[in-house]
């Protein structure tokens, strides 16, 4: 059994929450102390979800506020030329910025993000601006655990998942843990269990369900089994190089092997998994196929210079998963 999703709506997946600029270094195996030049992508895990969603075929819209300012109408149009509904994202009229994050490559296992996420214009999204109507359009709600860092975001995200559960939306969670604009490990905990606990879908890294649990080295099982006794119906772990596990509330567990790839960078791979993993759970595939479509997306965009520019076709994650099994 893999989760149910509504038929006859408008997007199959709105995503809420971050939208921001990404400046990856051109140059590699370089710290960024040193490192002069930088391209411009767009970023910020829900966006890049919602985007490589969309590429792989996915109608998807977008909940967020966006800077006045030449990043924000970068951001909007870029969106829109990838087929990304833009038509809720409110631009913001009291001068917050947009939010930058800078990364180093230094090498294939030692990347790091530096992230400017002070007064940015997504962590001013307020519930009032949150439309119910078109929330009430998506199979999915897809929402991030950055969002809920500060308010307002954080009530605009509340108030997004009412509305969802409201419409018989199905509401997806990816962790998303970033340490910036956090107060405590606390903190930080108290909103990722409520949000964990309203959601249909948990998708993070075992990393990031310590995060959510305030401990270390958590079991998998007794993660799973906690959520699934609140509204989950689909609890996913990922481990790396080691694969990732699915937990469904009828008790079935589900394993799949992570794929072999070029690696340039690490960061990426969690939004590129998410929306491949959810691409093929709304099309009906199984979770089993559903976890390898995830992990063959993941592997595709880490062996790549970017995150949203890089998110594959469903042509790419198929040829890839053919050359597996003539390996195997």
């Amino acid at each position: 059994m893999t989760v149910t999703f509504a038929k006859d709506k408008r997007f199959d997946l709105v995503a809420i929450g971050r939208a921001c600029i990404d400046l990856n270094a051109t140059e590699y195996n370089r710290p960024m102390e040193e490192t002069m030049t930088f391209s411009k992508y767009v970023g910020g895990s829900p966006a890049n979800v919602a985007i490589g969603s969309s590429k792989l075929g996915l109608k998807t819209g977008f909940i967020g506020k966006l800077a006045d300012d030449q990043h924000g109408r970068f951001i909007r149009s870029y969106m829109d030329g990838v087929g990304v509904d833009t038509s809720e994202m409110i631009t913001d009229t009291e001068g917050h910025k947009t939010g930058l994050t800078f990364t180093e490559i230094k090498s294939p296992e030692e990347c790091s993000i530096l992230m400017y996420r002070t007064e940015v214009a997504d962590l001013f999204l307020r519930p009032e601006e949150v439309s119910e109507a078109y929330i009430a359009e998506a199979k999915m709600l897809l929402v991030s655990g950055t969002a809920l860092a500060q308010s307002p975001s954080r009530e605009a995200v509340f108030q997004a998942v009412d509305y969802a559960k409201k419409n018989n939306v199905t509401i997806v969670f990816e962790l998303d843990y970033r340490p910036y604009t956090w107060q405590s490990a606390e903190e930080t905990s108290v909103y990722y269990k409520w949000a964990a606990e309203q959601a249909n879908l948990v998708i993070g890294t075992r990393d990031e369900y310590d995060i959510l649990e305030n401990q270390e080295n958590g079991d998998d099982e007794e993660t799973a089994k906690a959520l699934l006794a609140h509204r989950a119906e689909l609890v996913v772990i990922k481990h790396g190089v080691d694969g990732s596990i699915a937990f469904e509330e009828d008790g079935t567990i589900t394993r799949a092997k992570a794929y072999p790839s070029n690696v340039l960078k690490t960061f990426g791979a969690g939004d590129s998994y998410a929306s491949a993993f959810l691409y093929a759970l709304v099309n009906g595939k199984s979770t089993q196929e559903a976890l390898q479509f995830g992990g063959a997306s993941a592997a595709i965009v880490v062996s790549k210079h970017s995150s949203s520019e890089a998110m594959p076709t469903v042509g790419e994650i198929e040829d890839l998963l053919k050359q597996h099994e003539q390996r195997v």
